[in-house]
């Protein structure tokens, strides 16, 4: 049970190892594009590539009796979920031998929700990882199976860490997969609810840049945010201009935040910090390096 790219590994190694999937669940096809055209998530792709059939129902609530009875109907050993997107309640949770496996981008506790991947740069984490959980009602409550971290350095966006993380777990489901084959069981840790944090789902508004912030915290910021919902700044004259990619730097400023202090990007932040800004996309241009931006009249200094 799974809908972006983030779960098509994971699908990828299981119908590659010794375990037999059924059934594929994916969120239905949705407009995209420039035309709207209705398009399959990569989930779904994935499968019929496989010719595993696929199922994509609205919901699973009370009133979609068909979608709750067809799942359990199916009779699985277990079901894996990874940023499947919909709510599972506890009728579907139950309806597999051995319940719903999830996937989940964090070191559990820290980071239940929607978005754990993007805030954990942002809160300037040093290490994330991977949890494999058994599914329970609560939002990413449930006890844990096994964990694997993963550093985020100082080049870590969302894209390349949500692209680790991917593989990491799908790894890491197939060897899950295993032991409960083998030994009929897995062994669960309890969470500590009381080191619980939350990852609100994202924004493009989140992504607003505060000159007034330290340099470290927009560097973060950046980062976490790319490739979605990115970071931007509304220029004097009232357009987006986007911030692809920047620096730290050691200098120091007593300029006022917001003010740039030369053609190479370089901006003072909050506390008299500094940032370069490399990379930018002003308003219906392409991404360029700042010098070009300036020299092409985009963002007058």
């Amino acid at each position: 049970m799974g809908t972006p790219d983030f779960a098509v590994p994971a699908l990828e190694k299981i119908i590659n190892s010794n375990h037999h999937v059924i059934a594929v669940f994916s969120q239905p096809p949705r407009p995209s594009g420039r035309g709207q055209k209705l398009t399959k998530s990569p989930v779904h792709l994935c499968a019929e590539a496989c010719d595993i059939p696929v199922f994509t129902p609205e919901n699973f609530k009370k009133d979609n009796d068909a979608a709750r009875s067809h799942f359990k109907s199916l009779n699985a050993d277990i079901a894996v979920v990874a940023a499947y997107g919909l709510i599972l309640p506890q009728v579907i949770l139950e309806a597999p031998k051995y319940g719903c496996l999830n996937i989940h981008g964090s070191l559990l506790p820290r980071w239940r929700g929607a978005a754990p991947i993007q805030r954990a740069i942002e809160a300037g984490d040093t290490e994330t990882g991977i949890t494999i959980m058994q599914m329970e009602r609560g939002l990413d409550t449930g006890p844990m199976i096994s964990k694997k971290k993963c550093p985020i350095t100082k080049d870590t966006t969302a894209q390349s860490l949500h692209d680790a993380l991917s593989q990491i777990g799908a790894e890491m489901i197939v060897e899950t997969l295993d032991i409960l084959a083998r030994d009929g069981v897995l062994k669960a840790e309890k969470q500590d609810d009381a080191l619980s944090t939350y990852a609100s789902m994202l924004s493009k508004q989140d992504g607003e840049i505060d000159w007034s912030r330290p340099a470290v915290e927009l560097d973060c910021q950046i980062r976490g945010l790319n490739p979605w919902p990115g970071t931007w700044i509304k220029t004097a004259e009232g357009k987006t201009l986007k911030i692809l990619e920047a620096a730290l730097t050691d200098q120091q400023s007593n300029k006022p935040a917001g003010t740039f202090l030369d053609k190479k990007g370089h901006i003072v932040c909050g506390n008299g910090t500094v940032l370069q800004l490399q990379s930018v996309k002003p308003e219906n241009a392409k991404a360029m390096d700042f010098i070009s931006a300036v020299n092409g009249g985009h963002i007058n200094l």
